[in-house]
């Protein structure tokens, strides 16, 4: 089976996926607890500030966690990427929960318990303490597993921002398309999701009243005990974090990106004594570029036509070194250097099936441009908002679709097509996919499309601390030509190889650029 197969050949870092997913739920559903209780027993005893306080962790529940983490980024001290920004989405998420059902629990006390204890003489903090939380501790209980359950599905989102976990497979496999990386992710977090709610279920029913003896003890050796793992993980994951002056590699969260990114970091390492710290499949353009601006990301590729209009906003320009000159400059200016471009010009392009190409004997945009009104297309949500994208292309070509085209993920566009769920796509000119799926790319007759060269951007703080690192991106310029590029995204979407060891044969075959 090739699912067990693929956990059996990436056993380390499955095990280090898994361990990183549960720290980070752990540490995001302790903390979540430690306020969330304290602010239930708040809201309960002082209504009008409750309310607010509901209200506020109501709102929360209400913002996408892809959003939330995306506006996090450039917040400083809690922002950025990495495991911080994540504990701190996961502990938002989990708070509404543990506070409603903390009081909840404690309006369910029957009131003449409260008045036996206030007529005993106990003060508002032994009636708290030795009474109401003992009693409403099954129901705090199942707020800590709801809460729990919902960390761990949001945890896999938390990939996007280079938390790592186990949805960095399930991002890996989006991205090629392939169901079994897919399942290596979502089974796992399935279980573990499950497997939670079982022991939370289990502890719920131990502590219940009318079942626990010496109850105060108990919860209180869980309490100590929990609060020690809960430093142990926590200081675990800042750790990881630290750099240690290593060089933060990033990518986008598609194919050819992760290999770029895997490319760049093991020239590195394999040049230099550097250690790097790799935060792959991070999302989108704009996130690379706010994590790289907060100072969270020190090096990534980014495409020249992608730079000139989706980051500086700057109008199309056809002319390639014009558009490379400008680009140069506007990093320059932000206080970041564009090196060398890697040697091969992913543009866009406008892919149909195979079989519809033959069949309507189409070769150019201008050709589809007949048959696109009985056509539904798809593409990816970038290119829908991109100025050199979607508006622009209409009005260049006179296309006019049966319908609005549909917003999609860049790779699931490709299988889309494939399947005839749409007619139409903008993909990638080097995406592996184009020939497995017999798609058909069509000429770009009237030139829309800008040029789109690889290089790779590095902050000029980190450029200036690692001089040699020009010499070493240098040797790496122009050596990825078109072909090597299709070569190698085939290899990862088609034959399913490792992104590490796709990186390491390009290197073998120009151990010049390792100085070899």
């Amino acid at each position: 089976m090739r699912l067990v197969e693929f956990w059996l050949n990436h056993g380390s870092e499955f095990l280090s996926a898994i361990l990183r997913h549960l720290a980070l739920v752990a540490a995001s559903t302790g903390i979540a607890v430690a306020a969330g209780v304290p602010l239930g027993v708040v809201s309960y005893r002082n209504p009008r500030l409750g309310g607010p306080l509901i209200g506020l962790a109501n709102i929360v529940q209400t913002i996408p966690s892809l959003a939330m983490f995306g506006f996090l980024i450039p917040l400083p001290l809690i922002g950025g990427i990495g495991a911080q920004a994540a504990v701190i989405v996961l502990i938002l998420y989990a708070l509404l929960p543990v506070m409603r059902t903390t009081v909840s629990g404690l309006k369910g006390i029957d009131p003449s318990v409260r008045e036996a204890g206030l007529a005993m003489g106990m003060t508002d903090r032994e009636l708290l303490y030795q009474v109401e939380l003992p009693l409403a501790r099954t129901s705090i209980l199942a707020g800590v597993r709801v809460a729990t359950v919902v960390g761990v599905g949001t945890a896999t989102i938390a990939a996007a921002i280079g938390a790592g976990g186990l949805g960095e497979y399930i991002f890996r496999g989006v991205a090629s398309v392939d169901s079994t990386v897919i399942l290596a992710g979502a089974i796992p977090a399935a279980i573990m999701a499950l497997a939670a709610d079982f022991a939370l279920a289990w502890l719920e029913r131990w502590s219940a009243p009318d079942r626990a003896r010496n109850g105060k003890t108990r919860i209180g050796a869980v309490a100590v005990a929990s609060g020690a793992a809960l430093i142990l993980i926590i200081g675990g994951l800042v750790w990881s974090e630290r750099s240690d002056g290593r060089i933060v590699v990033g990518s986008k969260d598609f194919t050819e990106q992760v290999i770029l990114g895997e490319l760049l970091a093991q020239t590195i390492e394999r040049s230099a004594p550097i250690k790097v710290q790799r935060k792959f499949n991070l999302g989108d353009t704009l996130i690379c570029e706010t994590a790289m601006r907060a100072g969270d990301l020190d090096l990534y590729v980014e495409y020249t036509g992608t730079a000139l209009t989706a980051i500086f906003k700057q109008p199309v320009i056809l002319d390639s070194g014009e558009v490379t000159r400008r680009v140069a400059a506007s990093y320059a200016a932000t206080g970041r250097v564009m090196l060398a471009p890697l040697g091969f010009n992913n543009t866009y392009v406008i892919l149909v099936r195979g079989d519809d190409a033959r069949r309507l004997a189409l070769k150019t945009i201008s050709d589809a441009a007949k048959y696109a009104a009985n056509w539904r297309a798809g593409f990816g949500s970038a290119f829908l908002d991109r100025e050199d994208g979607y508006r622009g292309l209409v009005q260049a070509y006179g296309l006019k679709f049966r319908e609005a085209p549909l917003a999609m993920n860049l790779s699931l566009t490709y299988r889309a097509l494939a399947e005839k769920q749409v007619d139409l796509i903008a993909g990638d000119a080097t995406n592996g996919l184009i020939a497995k799926l017999d798609l058909y790319a069509l000429e770009d007759d009237k030139h829309y499309f800008p040029p789109y060269h690889a290089a790779p951007v590095i902050r000029s703080e980190t450029l200036n601390r690692h001089p040699e690192l020009r010499a070493v991106f240098d040797r790496l310029a122009g050596k990825v030509s078109d072909e090597e590029m299709r070569r190698m995204n085939y290899e990862a979407d088609v034959e399913h190889r490792d992104v590490s060891l796709i990186a390491r044969s390009f290197l073998e075959r120009h151990p010049e650029i390792i100085g070899q």
